[in-house]
């Protein structure tokens, strides 16, 4: 049973043979194996670098098996960098399944080596390819992709790597575990889903400080668990099965957005509506102060929406929220956000919007390949907009729960539809009834 097993192995593992190309390269064979390439020089001679007084990475474009070849280089310091980027961006060209199959295949073709630098690079090559199924996302762990994980430990262990085979069966086994855990949760309704009742109240009876707390707790819950895959391949394919965390995590701003617009405008007395405005504001200000630019944009956005906006402010109050406004004032890309973000030292929750803004600039404007090779200064351009974020989640806010103010938001579900919104605006304040405009309208 064991030998025909081993032979299944062999015969359906879908791994590349020894003499086998990878059919997406295009390649015979009787063409060099890439993937089998050791030498530095000869591998930097078939990358396409930056010529010397460029901008960028130094790594131009290459052919996938050749940039993955590099990233496997990783005894040498002065491709950290390159290593952190290839990993981060290889979706863009590459399948998760595929790669693994690749880097399989070339820890195997040196791993029985005498040669103490082949066995090295065999070592090296393992040790990407765990890092690979560490960083899988938790809708990449499919069926296939566990059944040839597996395959992988059953050949270790078969080969006497048994160290190998344990790092990697404890990977996967983490990662099932994972899975698991995220299932469960989601079979967790939300609050108001469960029939939860709100707490009776007001947001008048919590400090502003205290409710800034909570608002930041409930996004860092969310934001943590955001994969940084999702954010790339949404600037691709706007795939909501493929980014479920990211999908949550923007679902829950515009909730809380329509939320805080609803909580004004259902007011019926003008003072009141004043009050809330009013409230909210000095809640951003605790928010900054946090920085919680996903909070701040999501309450900033309420205010200045056009049912908001449109409707009597005391010329103080509309004076103080355009203080506010020009944080986050789109006519210069963003320049007072950004450099705001720039000086920022974490915990921080940025605006997920203009990263995914920035990604899909960066997508649409250059071309995934230059002369039939993998553009990766485009996949560059992204690695550095997704590191910073991968900054801010590594260092986690200490704030406790606050069951009373959770409860009172009630997962932001008791909010109006737009129409709803603009239907009680124009009962409010009829179209024919002009208002003064502030400084900002003015200008414009």
């Amino acid at each position: 049973m064991l030998e025909r097993y081993l032979q299944m192995l062999v015969t359906n593992s879908g791994f590349p043979s020894r003499r086998q190309k990878s059919t997406d390269s295009g390649q015979s064979e009787d063409e060099v194996d890439e993937l089998s390439l050791i030498d530095h020089k000869e591998i930097m001679s078939r990358l396409t670098l930056k010529q010397e007084n460029d901008d960028g990475p130094d790594v131009r474009a290459g052919s996938g098996d050749i940039l993955l070849v590099h990233a496997t280089e990783t005894d040498r310091k002065d491709l950290v960098l390159y290593c952190e980027a290839f990993l981060t961006t290889y979706r863009t060209f590459i399948t998760p399944e595929d790669l693994i199959k690749k880097l399989h295949y070339r820890y195997t073709t040196f791993c029985h080596s005498p040669d103490t630098f082949k066995k090295r690079v065999s070592k090296n090559t393992f040790f990407v390819l765990v890092r690979v199924v560490d960083e899988l996302c938790l809708v990449e762990l499919t069926d296939d992709i566990l059944k040839q994980l597996m395959d992988l430990v059953f050949r270790l262990v078969c080969n006497g790597e048994l160290s190998l085979a344990r790092v990697l069966r404890n990977n996967i086994l983490d990662k099932v575990e994972q899975k698991k855990l995220l299932r469960y949760t989601h079979s967790l309704k939300p609050l108001a889903a469960r029939g939860v009742a709100a707490r009776p109240g007001t947001l008048h009876d919590f400090r502003s400080h205290e409710i800034a707390d909570q608002l930041t707790l409930l996004d860092a819950e969310l934001f943590y668990k955001i994969e940084i895959p999702e954010v790339l391949l949404w600037a691709k394919e706007q795939n909501e099965e493929k980014s479920p965390n990211l999908t949550q995590f923007t679902e829950h701003f515009n909730n809380m957005s329509y939320w805080v617009r609803s909580i004004i405008i259902l007011q019926e007395k003008a003072q009141d509506r004043e009050k809330l405005l009013l409230k909210f504001i000095k809640i951003m200000k605790h928010l900054r102060k946090l920085n919680n630019f996903n909070s701040y944009l999501a309450i900033l956005s309420a205010l200045d929406s056009a049912p908001i906006r449109r409707l009597e402010w005391q010329k103080q109050t509309s004076e103080g929220l355009e203080e506010y406004c020009t944080l986050i004032d789109s006519s210069s890309s963003f320049r007072a956000y950004r450099a705001a973000l720039a000086d920022v030292e974490p915990p921080c929750i940025p605006y997920l919007g203009l990263i995914l803004q920035d990604l899909t600039f960066v997508h649409l404007g250059n071309p995934d390949l230059i002369d039939g090779k993998v553009n990766f200064s485009k996949r560059w351009q992204q690695f550095n907009i997704l590191d910073s974020m991968r900054r801010f989640q590594q260092v986690h806010y200490d704030l406790k729960r606050n069951d009373d103010i959770v409860s009172f938001f009630n997962d932001f579900s008791d909010h109006l539809a737009e129409e709803a919104l603009w239907e009680l605006s124009l009962k409010i304040k009829p179209r024919n009834i002009t208002r003064r405009k502030t400084d900002r309208e003015e200008k414009t």
